[in-house]
C-alpha cells in the first residue's frame, strides 16, 4: 500500500500531509483522517494503510502545520504514562492555538484537496478522527453536510460543541467512546441530542477502554478496542460511500 507525501495549500500556507491508497489505477472513495493530539507518526501511517487496504484513499494532514512539519515535537517510540505529561505540556499550546476558525478553514482546504486527487472518486467522502481529531471530524462533517456522508470519532471530546453542532449534521455517525472519557449518564444525554437532531448514528462506550485505546504506541492501547473500532468503522464507510 503506497504512502505519498503531500503539501496541501491552505489559507495560512502549506499543510504537510500523507495519503495511503490502493495502487491499482482505480478511483476510490476519499476519507479525511484526523490524527490524535500526538500527531502524525508511525501508528497513524499503520491506521491509514489498513483503511486504504479496504479500498479507500486516506488523507492524513498535519494538524499543527503552522508550527512546523510533522513531527512538530520530538516523540518517543512509545508514549508511556511516565513521559505523557511532558509530551502533553509541549502539545497543549498547539492544541489551544488550533481555534474553531482555523479548524474550519483547514477543513475547507483539506476537503478541496482530497476531492481533487485523481485517485479519488466523484462521490461523497467520509471523515474520521481520534482524540481531538474526533471533534475536528465532527466539526468538518457539520460544516460540509452535502459532501460528508459519514463521520466517525474515537475517544474524542465529540460532545464539546453541544447540540448546535449536532443539528447541522447530515452524515451517518459512529462514536466510539472510552470508558474513561464519558459517563453512562453523559452518553445518554449525547445520544438523546443525536436523536433530537435526527441523525443516523451509533454511539457507544467500548468496554474496558481508556482514552487513546486505538493507539498501539501508548499505554492506553486496547487490542479489543481497536478491533471494535474497525468492526464499526468499515461497515459505516461501506454503507455510506458505496457509490463513490
Amino acid at each position: 500500500m503506497p504512502l505519498k507525501t503531500l503539501q496541501i495549500p491552505t489559507a495560512d500556507g502549506q499543510a504537510d500531509a500523507f495519503a495511503a491508497f490502493p495502487n491499482d489505477g482505480e478511483r476510490h472513495p476519499g476519507v479525511l483522517m484526523y490524527a490524535d493530539g500526538f500527531g502524525i507518526r508511525p501508528v497513524l501511517r499503520e491506521l491509514a494503510r489498513e483503511l486504504a487496504g479496504h479500498g479507500y484513499y486516506v488523507l492524513v494532514p498535519n494538524l499543527f502545520y503552522r508550527h512546523g512539519p510533522a513531527p512538530v515535537i520530538e516523540l518517543p517510540e512509545h508514549i508511556g504514562e511516565e513521559i505523557r505529561p511532558q509530551v502533553m505540556a509541549q502539545l497543549m499550546p498547539l492544541i489551544q492555538a488550533h481555534t474553531a476558525e482555523r479548524v474550519l478553514s483547514d477543513a475547507d482546504a483539506y476537503l478541496r484537496f482530497l476531492t481533487a486527487q485523481p485517485e479519488v472518486g466523484a462521490g461523497p467522502v467520509a471523515v474520521t478522527g481520534y482524540c481531538i481529531g474526533g471533534l475536528l471530524a465532527m466539526r468538518t462533517a457539520a460544516a460540509h453536510p452535502g459532501q460528508v456522508a459519514a463521520v466517525a470519532g474515537f475517544h474524542g471530546p465529540v460532545h464539546a460543541d453541544g447540540p448546535d453542532l449536532l443539528s447541522k449534521l447530515t452524515a451517518q455517525v459512529h462514536l466510539g467512546h472510552a470508558e474513561s472519557d464519558i459517563t453512562p449518564e453523559a452518553l445518554t444525554e449525547l445520544n438523546q441530542a443525536l436523536d433530537a437532531a435526527g441523525v443516523g448514528y451509533t454511539s457507544e462506550i467500548y468496554p474496558g477502554t481508556i482514552h487513546g485505546f486505538t493507539m498501539s504506541d501508548t499505554d492506553a492501547f486496547s487490542a479489543s478496542g481497536l478491533k471494535r473500532h474497525w468492526d464499526r468503522l468499515l461497515p459505516l464507510l461501506d454503507r455510506s460511500l458505496a457509490n463513490s
